[in-house]
């Protein structure tokens, strides 16, 4: 299959982009600076630029552009940051393909588990309404920037949990731990939507050829609380789980960002891709950490 890939440079999308030359796809991949290789073809999702001929011959479109979620402090800066770098880079895409003469079968676009907000005591699916806060706002403007291509395109929207990799957004906690001071974020009872970085790529891949349309849920099919998270990380390093972290100072430093990633409380269920018969690699989060833990 053609695909033009945005956002490669990232975690999500370095691996993807592995993954899918392994297969044997066929990739052009966006990149902001001077391309070095002759699949690169350089783009400016700031100025809504893409070069006309970018979408020629391509069968799919996967965006997984945006700032970094796990990069705090969120300032008032970086918050606008976080929210225009995924809304011009999607509208950026989505023109392209809406004045396309031939435009792509489908649209990869990614979203993120911060749709539904913090739900204590629920179990969400792709059916369950936004919640409240601001990657929720955030989310739900970027994925109406996505289906503004449903009228060429499917529009697949791949809300992303916690990716389990140290280099993504349990890095910090990574780096605490091994130093010995590991422990509860808040209670520890607040159920975390995560999943491994294989099962990630691997859905991402999935969905390029299933019949889907809208919302899918690319997180772990077993719940785990923080605490257990954190817990098994200590465990698999060896070290000690004893630090508590407690909400009002985590909130006190880190504000919206401490509700929306640490101190979140999403039960999400995988609903629509285990329907379609998709297994998860890592189905516990204690089976992801002890994968992206191992010497590679």
């Amino acid at each position: 299959m053609h695909i033009l890939l945005a956002g490669a440079s990232g975690l999500i999308g370095s691996a993807l982009q592995s993954r899918l030359r392994a297969a044997g796809h066929e990739l052009r991949v966006l990149v902001r600076r001077e391309p070095t290789a002759e699949h690169e073809v350089r783009w400016d999702p700031d100025a809504h630029f893409v070069p006309g001929d970018a979408l020629n011959g391509i069968e799919a479109v996967i965006n997984l552009g945006g700032a970094s979620i796990g990069k705090l402090p969120w300032t008032a800066r970086y918050r606008e940051q976080l929210l225009t770098s995924r809304l011009s880079g999607t509208q950026t895409l989505v023109r392209a393909i809406r004045t396309s003469a031939a435009p792509p079968r489908i649209l990869i676009n990614a979203s993120a588990s911060g749709f539904y907000g913090s739900r204590p005591g629920e179990t969400l699916d792709e059916s369950s309404p936004t919640g409240a806060g601001f990657l929720a706002g955030l989310t739900v403007r970027w994925e109406a920037a996505a289906l503004e291509a449903a009228d060429r395109c499917t529009v697949v929207l791949a809300r992303t949990g916690i990716v389990l990799d140290p280099a993504g957004a349990i890095g910090p906690m990574l780096t605490l731990t091994k130093l010995g001071l590991g422990g509860p974020l808040g209670s520890g009872k607040n159920v975390w939507p995560w999943v491994s970085l294989d099962d990630e790529v691997r859905a991402l891949e999935h969905l390029l050829t299933s019949t889907l349309t809208g919302p899918v849920n690319i997180v772990g099919p077993e719940p785990a609380t923080a605490g257990e998270v954190g817990r098994a990380l200590a465990e698999t390093l060896g070290r000690p789980y004893w630090l508590p972290a407690p909400a009002f100072a985590l909130r006190l430093v880190l504000q919206d960002a401490a509700e929306d990633l640490l101190l979140v409380d999403q039960h999400i269920r995988p609903s629509v891709l285990l329907s379609e018969g998709f297994e998860f690699t890592h189905p516990t989060a204690e089976g992801a950490l002890r994968a992206a833990l191992e010497p590679r």
